[in-house]
Parts: C-alpha cells; sequence; structure tokens
C-alpha cells in the first residue's frame, strides 16, 4: 500500500489559494481581453487531455453566457495535415499547463498565420505560450509536483471564467470572487461519503461518469483522473451521448457517478437518469446535483451551492478525492501514474 497522504492531496488542498492568487492576476485583464475580442466572431479552443477537458467548459460557458459559436480544435489539421483554414474573426484560445507542449504552441501559430488572434491560458510564465500569444493569462497554481493535475485544472476553469467576462458574458465576477471559499469548504467537508463510494469502486474494472452542459467537462476530467491514478476504465460522458446506447454497459459490476450542479437546466436530467440506472439494478453515486440528486443515488457527494456557470470549479474537488482515496485504496502510487509525465509531447 501506498502511504496515507499523497502530494495529491496537499495539491488538492492548496487550490484555493492558487484560485485567489489567479483571480487576483487575471481580473485585471479583462478590458485587454475585450479589446483583443472586438471585431471577432467566434472562439477556437486549442488543447489536449485536461487541458482540453477545461476548454469543454469554455467552450459552454461562451455558448450559453457570451452568446459566442465555440468550437474544439483538432490540432492535427496543423501539424499533421498542414492545412489552411480562414480564420479571420477567430479568437484562438490555447491552453497548456505547463504553456511547453509543441503541438499547442504549434498549432496557435498556425491559428495566427490563418487570420486569428490568440490568447494563451497556461501556468508557465515565459513559457512558449506566453511568448507566442497576443495576450497570456497567466494562472497562478504555483509548481504542481503529483502528475494528474488538480489545482492547475481548476484555475484554468477560472482564467476560462475571466474570458468569458471579457467576451462579454453575462456574469458576476462577485460570484467568481467567492470560488476559493467554496471550493475550500468542498476540500474540508467530511470525507465519510468519499470513502464509501472508493470502497464501493475498489471491486470494478470500469465505470462511467456522466454529466450534461457545464457538467460535462467535470465527467470528461473525473474520467480522465480515474483513468490515469486508478487504471480503472472509466467513460465520460454527456448523459445524452450515454442514453443513446453505451447505458447498455451499465450494470450491477458497472457503476455509474453522475456530476451535476445544484440547480440549472441540466439537473432534472441527470435525476432522471440516476433513476433509470439504479432502477436497472446498478450502482449510481452522485456529486454535487443537491438533494435531488442525492435522493435518487445510493451515496453522493454534496457540493457548494454555486450556480451553474461557476460550480464546475468546485464540483471538481470532490472527484479528485475520490480519485486519490482510491487509488491508495488500490495499493497505487497516485502522484506518479505508471507511464505517464508532468508534460506530455505530441505531434
Amino acid at each position: 500500500m501506498t502511504t496515507s497522504t499523497s502530494v495529491m492531496r496537499s495539491e488538492i488542498a492548496e487550490q484555493p489559494e492558487a484560485l485567489r492568487r489567479t483571480l487576483d492576476a487575471l481580473l485585471p485583464l479583462v478590458p485587454e481581453l475585450a479589446e483583443l475580442a472586438r471585431d471577432t466572431r467566434q472562439v477556437l479552443f486549442i488543447a489536449r487531455g485536461s487541458s482540453d477537458n477545461a476548454a469543454v467548459y469554455g467552450s459552454y460557458l461562451l455558448q450559453a453566457h457570451a452568446g459566442r459559436l465555440a468550437t474544439l480544435a483538432s490540432p492535427s489539421i496543423a501539424t499533421t495535415y498542414g492545412s489552411k483554414v480562414d480564420l479571420s474573426g477567430v479568437l484562438a484560445v490555447a491552453i497548456s499547463q505547463s504553456g511547453r507542449t509543441e503541438e499547442i504552441v504549434d498549432t496557435m501559430n498556425w491559428a495566427a498565420e490563418c487570420g486569428a488572434r490568440t490568447v494563451g491560458i497556461t501556468n508557465g510564465a515565459g513559457s512558449p505560450l506566453t511568448q507566442a500569444a497576443d495576450l497570456a493569462l497567466v494562472t497562478q497554481a504555483g509548481s504542481e509536483l503529483a502528475v494528474p493535475a488538480t489545482k492547475t485544472y481548476t484555475t484554468q476553469l477560472a482564467a476560462l471564467a475571466v474570458l468569458a467576462l471579457g467576451l462579454g458574458a453575462d456574469l458576476d465576477a462577485g460570484v467568481l470572487r467567492a470560488v476559493p471559499d467554496a471550493i475550500g469548504e468542498a476540500v474540508d467537508a467530511p470525507q465519510g461519503p468519499i470513502e464509501l463510494i472508493a470502497e464501493r469502486l475498489a471491486g470494478v474494472q470500469g465505470a462511467v461518469i456522466s454529466g450534461r452542459g457545464m457538467a460535462f467537462s467535470t465527467a470528461l476530467e473525473a474520467a480522465l483522473k480515474l483513468k490515469e491514478a486508478c487504471y480503472l476504465h472509466a467513460m465520460g460522458l454527456s448523459y445524452a451521448d450515454l442514453l443513446h446506447g453505451p447505458i447498455a454497459v451499465v450494470d450491477a459490476d458497472t457503476p455509474a457517478i453522475l456530476v451535476a450542479a445544484n440547480s440549472g437546466p441540466t439537473l432534472p436530467g441527470t435525476v432522471a437518469l440516476a433513476e433509470r440506472v439504479s432502477a436497472a439494478g446498478a450502482p449510481v453515486f452522485g456529486i454535487g446535483g443537491g438533494q435531488a440528486l442525492a435522493g435518487a443515488c445510493d451515496l453522493s457527494v454534496p457540493a457548494p451551492d454555486l450556480p451553474e456557470w461557476a460550480a464546475p470549479i468546485s464540483l471538481i474537488a470532490p472527484a479528485q478525492l475520490l480519485t486519490e482515496t482510491l487509488a491508495r485504496r488500490l495499493g497505487y502510487n497516485p502522484d506518479a501514474p505508471r507511464g505517464l509525465g508532468k508534460v506530455t509531447q505530441t505531434s
């Protein structure tokens, strides 16, 4: 067995302060973002891994609250196919925790050559990404030593919320200021429910993690964490996609973990899905969703009461804690998953 503590657990606990530093650094840049984005019509996100999951949050946020079409790039169009695409009127937003992933930097440079304006979101001050972008949003997570991203991911979400403000989203910046305390609440909450869910997951080979809308990014990131640190065959799916076939894999040996904000238009569908999974005889666990989702699940972890648009920044914390707890229960070191490094280079 691994030790009772881990670097990953320590870094999860550092998230409130990392978020405060990040918001202090980035909120003053809202006017610069607005100026850079002036005359642009849509947003293209360029990312991989956890950063790609953060981009999913950014895409929903901008489309739901800033009236901007937002899409996720396919970097191979630039780096493998070498295609030229008309990106005039596009704001290209490249996201990389280190700012040193060559594929992401190269794709952002390609976007600029195709006519886009560029923003880089990274925790790597002075990195190639910051040097190449028209404007850099440098998060203030500090050093992150554990391979699974925790505080670098949540600070990326905060940066994307600041980006949304710069693009005219109808959001309250004061709510963002409340998020660090909210995630602190999630981290400091009693760990009993997480321990119980980890106990139930310790005997399975796979799980489905599902959410919709703003929470879809959390489902994707939670699945990635469970794969990389616990070696669990975890599928992250929108619950709409889950209902289009993959729900067939959910059974007594393949539980579902459902993620939702405590309010919002996707909550009723998430509760209905929990009820359907439970009726089929499969274990179902909840993260967030208030009493409505808790009442439909076998076990659930409460989440702070934030508006739906801000909830993903705190919703991921229970999933991070669950990953760390399950990894140690299984005898794995969550800080150093096999075959992985802190910076992944792709081409």
